[in-house]
């Protein structure tokens, strides 16, 4: 069998398990969505050998003076909140608006997200890879905001599209890092949206050098220069998880200081630095829930690996 069919039934099979995921998690009910993600879990990290000592080293760095029991506690909750994700995920598009209300609680939305909208300039909410932001997304849709995300291509293109589809049943406008997602992000803050960036980890390799958790290492310029080119407010935010069965708190912070203090350069690396402190804050309080599971300091094994051509960047205008 030739390399290129190998392929294509290893993308058929990746694209069929998570459609099949999808159809089964819908016979999940939602108070144990919790309990279901730490039965699957428990072999999701066991499978995952090399992503688990990963996700270890990023809670060492989070909780520098735990013990190796601690780690290994917040590092296999990690998988079971990862798995959860999913399940809730796949489990959206079939819910109500009131389901999905019912299980939300949120702060800062009506003190910082609207006075921001009000503005006209559009919003860009910094989000860390934590917790269920999929669900927290849904909810701010429903409510009638204009909501545009930045999203990583993944292999197979097949699944990828399926991805972005749930997120279009959300009501979300799917926008894939590339070389055209500068000029469509533009366009969303233009037309006043809210614009969520995952901003955690530098995927393009175009970043920011910061410090992060006590370690250097890069974050992506495009949440402060897209701030500083169109005077949209720029509010580092969470979803929590709540409890083990549907429970859900989103945490939108005030606007950051993205004022034009010096050149462009040094005015962007002000704001990501700043950026990085209001992360740790945010993934402090939920490490457990922090679904990053690359390499995302330069000291990991195979960082650098992964990246991704086409960014938002300065030169995006």
């Amino acid at each position: 069998m030739a390399q290129s069919e190998r392929q294509e039934i290893g993308d058929a099979f990746v694209v069929g398990s998570y459609k099949l995921g999808s159809l089964l998690s819908k016979g999940v009910p939602g108070f144990l969505s919790g309990t279901v993600g730490s039965l699957l879990g428990v072999p999701f990290a066991i499978g995952m050998r090399d992503k688990r000592k990963m996700v270890e080293r990023h809670m060492r760095r989070v909780r520098p003076q735990a013990s190796s029991i601690e780690i290994r506690r917040l590092t296999q909750q990690v998988f079971d909140s990862y798995a959860r994700y999913y399940l809730e995920s796949f489990r959206l598009p079939s819910l109500t608006n009131a389901q999905v209300a019912s299980s939300m609680t949120i702060e800062g939305y009506h003190e910082n997200m609207l006075p921001a909208l009000e503005r006209g300039n559009g919003v860009i909410l910094a989000l860390p890879h934590l917790g269920g932001w999929e669900w927290a997304g849904r909810w701010a849709a429903d409510l009638g905001n204009k909501m545009t995300v930045v999203v990583e291509p993944i292999e197979p293109p097949e699944l990828f599209e399926w991805f972005a589809d749930l997120r279009r049943k959300f009501g979300m406008t799917v926008i894939p890092l590339g070389p055209d997602a500068g000029p469509a992000v533009l366009k969303s803050l233009r037309n006043n949206e809210v614009l969520c960036l995952l901003s955690d980890r530098d995927i393009t390799g175009g970043g920011i050098e910061v410090e992060f958790f006590g370690e250097r290492t890069t974050l992506p310029a495009g949440p402060a220069t897209l701030a500083l080119r169109t005077g949209a407010a720029l509010l580092p935010s969470a979803a929590y998880f709540t409890d083990r069965g549907v429970g859900h708190h989103g945490v939108i912070g005030a606007p950051m200081n993205c004022e034009r203090q010096g050149k462009l350069r040094q005015d962007v690396q002000r704001i990501t630095q700043d950026l990085a402190y209001e992360l740790e804050k945010l993934i402090r309080r939920a490490p457990e829930q922090w679904h990053l599971l690359q390499p995302n300091w330069p000291s990991d094994p195979g960082y650098g690996n992964e990246r991704q051509k086409g960014s938002i960047s300065e030169n995006d205008e």
